[in-house]
C-alpha cells in the first residue's frame, strides 16, 4: 500500500486524515517507468496505480480502468505501448490499474484474483467491508476526484472470442463510446456491482471486453481503442449522431452452477462430475446455437445443477438448456458468449451468457 500520511490526494482533494491510499498516484511518468515490457511494469508500479498524462485541454478527463483482474492483461498491455509511444492525449487521461497484486502473482497474469479474495469488479456497490471493497471504493473516490466525461472499463474474456461492449443504458452517449472499440453491444441490467453500473448521464461508463486473455488481437485492439479513445478531440455523441452500426443484445441471462455442483470440460462426460461441457464450447462465443446443438453432458435435472435469472427476477434455467438422455442441449435458438473453459472461473462466476437468437 501507498499512504499518503496527511490524507490529502496530490491535487488536493481529501480523502480523510490519516487515511492510507491503496493507490500509488503518478503523473505524467517517464516512459523508463514502463521497462522493457509488461512484466517489468507490473513490477515497478508494486501494487494499484493511478496514473494521469496531462491533455491538450487541461479542463477535460477521460478515464480508463484496467487489470481489475489479475488475469485480463490487453488494457495494462496498452498501457505499456503507451508510455513508450509518448502520445499526450487530447484531454486529461486517468488510468486506474487496479488487481497488480493479483497479476504479479506467479504464473504473471493467470490469476483473476488472490486466493479467497472477491471478485474485484462485484464490489462497487455498498458494503464495503473488505480489502476488495475497500479497494472498489477508492477507485470510486478517485473517479469523483476526477470528474472525467466518460470511463472505459476494459478487459478480456477469459475464453477466445470476438470484442463487445456492455453497458446498463442505451443511448447515444454509450454507443460512441462503445463504437470506438467495437460494433457488438450488449446492454445488461443484472446489477452485479460492477464499475459499469455506475454509469449516468453526466458520465457515461462502459465495459469493454476486446477478446480473449492470450489472443493477440485482442491486445492490438486494446492499444488501437486506446490511441482513438485518447487521442480524440470528442468521444461522445453529437446531437445530430444517431446510428453507429452496433448489434445490439439485450437483458443477457447468466447461466450458473448450483452451490456444489462439480464441473469439467472434456470430450466425453468425465466420471465423477456433475456436469461435462464441451471442450471446445468456447466456439460458440457471439454465434447462434440451435436447440439440437450438443453443449455436453449432465447427470442430473438442468434444474438441480443450474440457475439462472431473468430481468423478471424469474427463474430462467428451462429457457436456456434442457437434458435428453444425458445430454444438454439448449432449449431454444440463442446466441452465447462470454463462455469459459476455465471450471473456476465458471464456478465463482458462470458458464455463459445468453439471449435469444434474432433480439
Amino acid at each position: 500500500m501507498f499512504p499518503w500520511p496527511i490524507g490529502q490526494y496530490p491535487n488536493g482533494a481529501m480523502f480523510g486524515a490519516g487515511k492510507v491510499m491503496r493507490f500509488r498516484f503518478l503523473k505524467d511518468p517517464q516512459s523508463s517507468i514502463a521497462g522493457s515490457n509488461p512484466n517489468a511494469l507490473l513490477e515497478n508500479l508494486g501494487g494499484p496505480a493511478c496514473i494521469l498524462f496531462s491533455g491538450k485541454d487541461s479542463t477535460r478527463t477521460r478515464a480508463v480502468v484496467t487489470l481489475l483482474h489479475g488475469n485480463e492483461p490487453s488494457g495494462f498491455f496498452a498501457l505499456h505501448r503507451w508510455l513508450h509511444a509518448g502520445h499526450k492525449p487530447a484531454v486529461n487521461l486517468l488510468f486506474i490499474v487496479a488487481s497488480v497484486h493479483a497479476a504479479l502473482e506467479p504464473p504473471r497474469f493467470s490469476h483473476r484474483m488472490l486466493p479467497r479474495a472477491r471478485d474485484l469488479n462485484r464490489c462497487f456497490s455498498p458494503p464495503f467491508d473488505d480489502e476488495q471493497g475497500r479497494l472498489a471504493q477508492e477507485i470510486l473516490e478517485l473517479l469523483r476526484v476526477h470528474r472525467p466525461e466518460a470511463v472505459v472499463d476494459m478487459h478480456n474474456t477469459s475464453g477466445s472470442g470476438p470484442s463487445f461492449g456492455v453497458c446498463t443504458h442505451l443511448d447515444r452517449q454509450h454507443d460512441a463510446l462503445v463504437s470506438i472499440f467495437t460494433r457488438r453491444l450488449v446492454v445488461s441490467h443484472l446489477n452485479l456491482g460492477a464499475l459499469m453500473d455506475i454509469s449516468d448521464t453526466s458520465c457515461p461508463t462502459v465495459t469493454i471486453e476486446v477478446g480473449g486473455r492470450l489472443d493477440d488481437d485482442a491486445h492490438e485492439l486494446a492499444y488501437e481503442g486506446l490511441q482513438r479513445y485518447a487521442l480524440a478531440e470528442r468521444v461522445l455523441a453529437n446531437d445530430d449522431e444517431t446510428d453507429w452500426g452496433i448489434e445490439i443484445l439485450r437483458d443477457p441471462i447468466r447461466l450458473e452452477l448450483r452451490e456444489g455442483v462439480t464441473l469439467a470440460y472434456d470430450e466425453a462426460p468425465r466420471p465423477g462430475h456433475d456436469i461435462t461441457l464441451r471442450v471446445d464450447i468456447e466456439h460458440h462465443n457471439f454465434g447462434a446455437v440451435s436447440s439440437d446443438t450438443p453443449l455436453g453432458w449432465a447427470r442430473d435435472t438442468p434444474q438441480s445443477l443450474f440457475k439462472a435469472t431473468d430481468a423478471f427476477g424469474r427463474c430462467a434455467v428451462n429457457a436456456l438448456v434442457r437434458c435428453e438422455n444425458g445430454v444438454l442441449f439448449p432449449s431454444c435458438s440463442l446466441k452465447l458468449f462470454m463462455i469459459t473453459t476455465n471450471a473456476g472461473i465458471a464456478e465463482s462466476d458462470c458458464l455463459f451468457y445468453a439471449v435469444a437468437a434474432g433480439t
